[in-house]
């Protein structure tokens, strides 16, 4: 690829692939919707192997702007002069400039896009081909804590400024991205067991004195590893590279075990009885069903969709259809929910998405473009918490026109008393 060839697709996805490479772990990004669209901005066709790379698409608003990039990487030394704030990963804001039919990029207008970032970033970055980045660029960027990457026409690249990590925290759109990068993110994950009994077997079967998985494959489920990555979701297990360990909320399952049945084993026996039960948790199980309604609140997507089926309840809307409630929590929640519903692959977010990344109603009603982990394995675990009211389904099977999502016990009928 010659150097003049070097749009800011191209470089971005030159630094993406730098920032982000497959292999990274604890890591993700989105790059802006614009990026989505068949033709750059100068009408040059956007090759698919570069929207391939740059993919998946969303909209995020960091600062005052929409930039080219935002992820949490795992980044290396030598790309930063300080490699990590605290205990959390930086969020990292990238904007991309490449050359223009005239031969130049504006590198500097780039840095000054970046350091307006860094209101809610913790890292901002320009990325730039080789050759286009002058003196006074570079001494601009290391004034206002801006890196630079250069690109080069073989696809290396190279740090030219190391910016140093600020201690900003996202409090708005960009935590979505933060939220995907966690255990707790429903990127490339899924809840491979839809029954949450299967989830909360796992800290006791972790404490019992036999070996864990023997225990959990020959009293409650035998797909172990699905068992603990849902745990791990759900935030019951710290999945820790000598073996897991049980998070606060782990350990007050135990607790619940110990105080209904006096010892682990016990606990243990009430699940073997559960076996292969469909019905819902909630009613086979009322006290267990509590105790399940708290860990599924707790995890954070929850959260987001009781509070807008509560609204929709509130405006009169009960039982909305999957791509009301979709386009409803854009509204005020663009980025979590595009994160949430919508599959990540480029054509999906390229049909569904418009290049200012608002949505298009006619592309949700196609089931195929949302995501599983949210509308079959999420939905069905709120149903047996008894927090909504029917399953959920698989995408492939998914009517997401007829597909209803009301809460069980919606509030409406008592604002009056509570004065809301």
């Amino acid at each position: 690829m010659a150097t003049a060839a070097l749009t800011e697709p191209h470089v971005l996805a030159g630094a993406k692939a730098r920032l982000f490479p497959e292999d990274g772990t604890d890591a993700y990004a989105v790059v802006d919707t614009q990026f989505a669209q068949d033709r750059w901005i100068d009408d040059r066709r956007i090759d698919p192997d570069v929207q391939d790379l740059l993919a998946p698409f969303n909209h995020v608003r960091v600062g005052s702007g929409y930039p080219d990039l935002v992820g949490v990487p795992s980044l290396e030394n030598d790309l930063l002069a300080v490699d990590r704030v605290a205990d959390h990963p930086p969020l990292l804001a990238v904007e991309a400039k490449g050359r223009t039919a005239s031969g130049t990029a504006d590198v500097e207008r780039g840095i000054i896009q970046a350091y307006d970032r860094l209101d809610e970033a913790n890292v901002a970055m320009v990325a730039a081909p080789a050759g286009s980045i002058p003196q006074s660029a570079r001494t601009l960027a290391r004034e206002v804590n801006v890196g630079i990457l250069v690109v080069d026409e073989d696809g290396a690249v190279t740090p030219a400024v190391r910016p140093r990590v600020v201690g900003a925290r996202p409090t708005g759109e960009a935590d979505a991205i933060r939220f995907q990068a966690s255990a707790q993110g429903v990127a490339d994950r899924n809840f491979g067991l839809n029954h949450p009994k299967n989830y909360l077997a796992y800290p006791l079967a972790l404490v019992h004195e036999g070996n864990t998985e023997t225990v959990l494959a020959d009293r409650v489920v035998g797909a172990t590893d699905a068992a603990r990555a849902g745990a791990v979701f759900l935030d019951l297990l710290d999945d820790r590279p000598d073996g897991p360990r049980l998070t606060p909320l782990g350990e007050e399952v135990v607790r619940f075990g110990l105080r209904e049945y006096g010892d682990v084993d016990a606990a243990l026996d009430q699940f073997r009885e559960w076996k292969r039960s469909r019905k819902r948790f909630c009613d086979l199980a009322p006290r267990w069903g509590q105790l399940t309604r708290r860990v599924v609140y707790q995890y954070p997507a929850t959260q987001l969709l009781v509070g807008r089926l509560q609204r929709l309840a509130d405006d009169g809307e009960p039982e909305p259809s999957l791509v009301d409630l979709v386009e409803y929590c854009h509204e005020t929640h663009p980025t979590f929910t595009v994160e949430l519903f919508l599959r990540g692959t480029d054509d999906v977010r390229q049909r569904v998405l418009t290049g200012e990344g608002d949505l298009r109603r006619d592309a949700l009603t196609d089931g195929g473009v949302y995501h599983s982990p949210t509308v079959f394995q999420l939905k069905t675990m709120l149903y047996h918490a008894g927090i909504v009211t029917s399953t959920g389904v698989e995408p492939s099977n998914l009517d997401p026109e007829g597909d209803a999502w009301a809460l069980r016990e919606p509030l409406s009928r008592f604002r009056s008393l509570s004065g809301n």
